[in-house]
């Protein structure tokens, strides 16, 4: 097979033989969930605690499959195995299914499960060691008594809109605001903020996604001896912080050095933030599951 595998309820396809049918409720509705996971140097970083989320996801909205958290950490694993690839991006895509026209779920008598394992291929390219420009979009980033964004589903228009608007004005990326003005996170990735030493992150309420990549840069700062915190933030804050990064599954950790014309520090990435990318660089490919 090509270095693009596709699995599909049981099967695997080359990439231009992967298809699902125009009914399917993910197709038509966004009525699924999904994670993106990286394998690094044969390991896949995080798989369980992916796995994990992926079935909080579906059980926020009431989906089921009859697959168990063990048997989709298998199938992960086959279908990297099957690339022939030691370094890959994962994309685990579950619909509600195939049904009809009407958005009634009860209409989809079982639920589809996509993996997609291919070469992995930086998001932001050789900006990793230069920074990366952020704007602050016009687009709020939807409240959690409306959608809560700690289920990870397929609806994504948001954060799209948000990404169109930095990419019309030359941004590399968005910053997203919640519907009470505070900062909130990227179109897919969350923020942190270094303030004299200190480091903080917008808290899981205020409707950011509760990253896998934000959860290993809390631990990784507690194991420099930085102070850490989720707080509340202000556009205040970010223009007047002292280093801003960006963190992902697909983003990985990622510089920032301008924030609507603001310039951060000194234009270059911080020390405290590199110091942090050099410690994830190397729990990544340990910590998870070997292929």
């Amino acid at each position: 097979m090509s270095n693009t595998v596709v699995y599909i309820n049981g099967k695997y396809y080359e990439k231009e033989d992967a298809k699902i049918s125009v009914f399917d409720h993910g197709f038509l509705y966004g009525d699924g969930v999904f994670e993106s996971i990286k394998c690094f140097e044969g390991n896949v970083f995080a798989l369980t605690e992916h796995i994990d989320r992926l079935f909080d996801s579906m059980k926020a909205i009431n989906l089921e499959i009859p697959e168990t958290p063990e048997k989709m950490v298998k199938l992960v694993r086959q279908t990297v195995q099957k690339t022939g690839l030691k370094d890959a991006y994962i994309r685990l895509v579950v619909s509600r299914g195939i049904g009809d026209l009407g958005m009634d779920p009860r209409k989809c008598p079982a639920s589809s499960v996509v993996i997609i394992a291919q070469e992995n291929k930086s998001m932001f390219g050789d900006l990793y060691d230069k920074g990366i420009r952020v704007l602050t979009v016009g687009v709020r980033r939807i409240a959690p008594d409306a959608i809560d964004v700690r289920a990870k589903t397929l609806n994504y228009l948001n954060n799209i809109l948000a990404k169109i608007q930095a990419n019309v004005t030359g941004y590399d990326e968005a910053l997203l605001l919640n519907h009470q003005g505070n900062v909130c996170e990227g179109t897919g990735d969350n923020i942190f903020i270094i303030k004299k030493g200190r480091l903080f992150t917008p808290p899981p309420e205020s409707g950011a996604l509760q990253g896998i990549t934000r959860k290993f840069v809390l631990q990784i700062s507690e194991k420099l001896k930085i102070t850490c915190a989720e707080k509340n933030l202000t556009l205040i804050d970010v223009y007047t912080s002292d280093e801003v990064f960006m963190t992902g599954t697909l983003a990985d950790i990622v510089p920032v050095i301008e924030v609507d014309g603001r310039i951060i520090g000194n234009r270059k990435p911080g020390l405290l933030t590199k110091s942090i990318i050099q410690q994830f660089a190397k729990i990544r490919s340990k910590h998870g599951v070997k292929i």
